[in-house]
């Protein structure tokens, strides 16, 4: 079946692609991202050629994941289009490079609101329509760093996505009895097809940033070298975006709950096996394990 999806941060990198892979497999795909008509207008315009160009049902919608007005326009828009929304996909995100100390609360917030409380936006707007369908998938593009190997001078992204990672867990559970189902999808270290490194944030005090800099001379670009290095041959971002389009393909109540894209091997997977057991574990000793299984509506 045609899906309806709702993905944000499709202006690039995971987000685009993910768009086109999903739009391609046959789903009406609305491909989120903020200043449709400004800054990301030849992304739009990109969208729409690759849509005439494959005959591919891909629209991009504006959707800015750090206002609720945005969000809550988006999200009205698509079921006014079309009485339903079938997939959410969390995607969108931001990157800041430096280290930790350098960083002014405030930015720690700022990047907290685009990584982390934005799916709370996306989600209030989006569940109350999946909940009363009684089924309904929400796709959390993680990270390998939440449980994997973490390099230094990453320290925020990395706290930002840990959060992302946990409220999504959470929520798997508070949405299974809805016949909703979760998937938590976590990328590597894919240091090209993405803008993540190319476009991050750096820190506000550049005094401390000066100063690290005489004990960790180069840091930065040791880190983003060697895990440039770590990626084998073919290691491309597709990966993810077509691991994505083949967990939504999958029929409902199959979805995987969490599933590596990890080329580099950080460590992640295995580490995530042990905290995943861990919570079927432990819901089932308190008489939770329902909450394990999502069962869609007339099933």
């Amino acid at each position: 079946m045609s899906n309806i999806v709702v993905i944000t941060g499709a202006s690039s990198g995971f987000g685009a692609l993910t768009a086109r892979a999903l739009a391609d497999a046959g789903n009406t795909v609305y491909a989120g991202m903020r200043e449709t008509a400004g800054r990301n207008a030849p992304q739009v315009q990109a969208a729409a050629d690759y849509a005439e160009e494959h005959g591919a049902d891909l629209r991009s919608i504006e959707l800015d994941v750090n206002s609720d007005e945005s969000v809550d326009s988006a999200i009205k828009q698509v079921i006014e289009e079309h009485g339903r929304i079938d997939v959410v996909i969390h995607n969108a995100g931001h990157m800041v490079t430096g280290p930790a100390e350098a960083f002014t609360p405030e930015q720690f917030a700022q990047l907290y609101d685009i990584n982390v409380l934005s799916t709370q936006r996306v989600n209030r707007a989006v569940l109350p329509h999946l909940r009363e369908a009684g089924r309904g998938l929400v796709v959390w593009v993680s990270s390998s760093s939440v449980k994997g190997g973490t390099p230094p001078y990453l320290a925020p992204y990395f706290a930002a996505k840990a959060a992302m990672d946990s409220l999504a867990v959470s929520y798997a559970g508070e949405l299974a009895r809805w016949g909703v189902e979760t998937s938590i999808v976590v990328p590597g270290s894919f240091t090209s097809g993405t803008n993540h490194f190319a476009h991050s944030g750096h820190p506000a005090d550049g005094a401390v940033e000066v100063e690290y800099e005489t004990k960790y001379p180069g840091l930065l670009q040791q880190v983003s070298q060697k895990l440039a290095a770590l990626a084998p041959e073919g290691a491309e971002a597709s990966l993810v975006s077509d691991e994505i389009a083949r967990i939504v393909a999958l029929p409902e109540g199959k979805r995987p709950y969490r599933v590596h894209i990890d080329p580099a091997n950080d460590g992640s997977e295995e580490v995530s096996k042990v905290a995943d057991r861990i919570r079927r574990e432990f819901l089932t000793r308190i008489d939770l394990a329902d909450l394990l299984t999502v069962h869609p509506a007339g099933a």
